[in-house]
């Protein structure tokens, strides 16, 4: 009898082209070389653009010094979304997928929403702290530890029925936050939507260090793990093949996903389409397979972005706060175009 039952449509990623990529690698210099001072120009123009006070004296340095909390937080803010998208889609071995399909930024969001609904608008104000911060990161790194281990790494483990239930989680936690979010008043739910909406120049310059630590560490796994990551590109049935233990390595780039995601959020908000835009322009420009290439690509390419996007708005169009609100949309109409050119998952 034919098997009537049917699967998730995906894409997967092409596999690596060892010859193409040998031919890339002399190219790609230059367009390292170029994008990396193209990032150091922002990060310069951003810190001491139009600063009032004469270069080299006290008030200098203190506008200098407070805008390099910006210019941090957008580093890092960079970093975690150009990092994570690249290794979750390694992991699902699916490009046009991205982090926050697994509930992640609803997570962030039902923890807010909760803390208004409960202790009201003042409360969840006067409880903000580096204790607040840990407890958001390690309850969204927890819900999606549990949920892969439980769902992945068992003997019927399947990455599309994680991803599913990622999927049927994340909208029952958008549920519950619309459904809390009617019964707020208006006040609570104005000081609500400030906490929802991605601003990268809300963030507390006392959680940097220690978001710039836990991200060193990621990043340190996650170099050691390259070459592994390019077996993992192959597909399950390759790297299984090669040697590689596929369900532990997959499990441990979900978690750093998570972790990385995490830290970006709740620093700064969700940010849905941003690593999706970086991750695929840099497979794009690139044109290689490695993630020795791809990952510090994706990296400078979301610096550039950012940073570039925060100064012409700051000082061209005055309305710095608008940037992740233009990277939301634009990031929405670039992975539909991409989704409607692929044609499927």
């Amino acid at each position: 009898m034919a098997d009537t039952s049917t699967s998730l449509p995906t894409r997967p990623a092409p596999a690596p082209d060892v010859d193409r990529d040998r031919r890339s690698a002399p190219r790609l210099w230059p367009r390292f070389a170029v994008l990396g001072l193209v990032a150091v120009a922002a990060v310069v123009g951003v810190l001491v653009w139009n600063i009032p006070s004469t270069p080299g004296s006290r008030g200098f340095w203190l506008a200098v010094e407070m805008r390099f909390t910006t210019v941090a937080t957008i580093l890092i803010v960079a970093c975690c979304q150009a990092v994570a998208t690249v290794l979750f889609h390694t992991a699902t071995n699916n490009r046009i997928l991205t982090p926050s399909i697994m509930g992640f930024e609803a997570v962030y969001v039902v923890i807010q929403t909760a803390l208004v609904f409960f202790f009201g608008g003042a409360a969840a104000a006067a409880t903000d702290g580096l204790a607040k911060v840990a407890i958001q990161s390690l309850l969204m790194v927890g819900f999606a530890t549990v949920l892969y281990t439980w769902l992945f790494s068992g003997r019927r483990g399947n990455l599309h029925v994680m991803l599913l239930v990622g999927v049927v989680l994340g909208v029952g936690f958008g549920s519950l936050s619309s459904f809390m979010q009617r019964l707020l008043t208006p006040s609570e739910f104005d000081v609500l939507s400030a906490r929802l909406f991605g601003n990268l120049s809300m963030s507390n310059e006392a959680y940097l260090p220690w978001a710039a630590l836990v991200i060193a560490i990621a990043l340190g796994v996650v170099w050691r793990r390259r070459h592994h990551l390019d077996v993992i590109a192959l597909g399950r049935d390759t790297a299984t093949n090669l040697g590689l233990r596929y369900k532990r390595e997959v499990t441990v780039l979900l978690i750093l996903t998570s972790v990385l995601i995490s830290i970006s959020t709740t620093l700064v908000g969700p940010m849905t389409f941003f690593g999706f835009i970086v991750a695929t322009l840099a497979y794009q420009l690139t044109g290689s397979s490695q993630h020795r290439h791809v990952l510090p690509f994706a990296f400078l390419l979301s610096v550039v972005t950012l940073l570039g996007g925060y100064f012409v708005l700051r000082h061209v169009f005055y309305a710095a706060g608008l940037l992740s609100v233009i990277i939301e949309f634009a990031g929405g109409l670039f992975f539909i175009v991409h989704l409607l050119r692929k044609g499927a998952l």
